[in-house]
């Protein structure tokens, strides 16, 4: 088989990395995520990955402490830089060079993102690995990772979900839900879809990239999407 893509910007949720857990990293988890990305560099796959923070700290969820969202948001970031080395660390224990590279300078820790520094990285067979989101407040790190495919020329943005797709209401609420093969960036903004933040969306819309939202919880649906076959649901034009 061929791959479908050649370059791919992967986007994990730090819920992701829980597992059964109730915060945190499962060891689980991240191998399983860690094999994954390594199978795909092995077989020549360019891989950039987003990842989030939300099993360390939320900027949103801050407010409801009292933190001021600004400095929720750098939490936030600084706890997307965790799961980032931690993803780095155990992608290279398999064998696998990476590099982060981050929003928020921190070059004791990691490289700032410099897109012809990423773009050579991956040329070399690296993971890059992108922490702190945009590096600003008030951005999600959906639409991180639509500024980041954009900016290395990624095929796709491949949004790993709990679910296996975009369906018209939550299939975990309503067991008629129905799941789409496909659907268009206007339809997503225009039902209100919660699959990507707007912002993220209309980029995304913007600059023709395509975002598949899969079920990454699967252990082999990574690779299954980077090859082209038919799980989840694909944004298009």
């Amino acid at each position: 088989m061929t791959p479908k893509y050649k370059r791919v910007l992967l986007k994990l949720s730090g819920e992701a990395l829980m597992g059964e857990q109730e915060y945190g990293i499962s060891s689980h988890m991240i191998n399983m995520f860690s094999r994954q990305i390594v199978e795909l560099a092995d077989l020549g796959i360019e891989v950039g990955v987003v990842i989030g923070g939300g099993n360390i700290f939320r900027g949103l969820s801050g407010e409801e402490q009292g933190i001021d969202r600004v400095t929720g948001d750098h939490m936030g970031m600084l706890a997307t830089v965790i799961n980032a080395l931690a993803l780095q660390n155990t992608i290279e224990k398999l064998g696998v060079q990476t590099r982060v590279q981050t929003g928020l300078e921190i070059p004791k820790v990691a490289e700032p993102f410099i897109k012809r520094k990423a773009q050579r990285h991956l040329e070399k067979g690296r993971v890059v690995i992108f922490g702190a989101g945009t590096g600003n407040p008030y951005f999600t790190t959906d639409t991180a990772a639509a500024l980041r495919a954009m900016e290395i020329d990624a095929d796709i943005v491949m949004k790993g979900t709990k679910v296996d797709g975009i369906f018209d209401k939550d299939p975990a609420k309503y067991a008629d839900a129905k799941k789409y093969d496909t659907i268009t960036y206007s339809e997503v903004i225009a039902q209100g879809l919660k699959v990507m933040d707007t912002a993220a969306i209309s980029l995304c819309m913007d600059n023709d990239l395509p975002i598949l939202v899969f079920d990454s919880l699967v252990d082999g649906n990574i690779k299954k999407a980077v090859f082209g076959e038919v799980i989840g649901t694909t944004v298009v034009k």
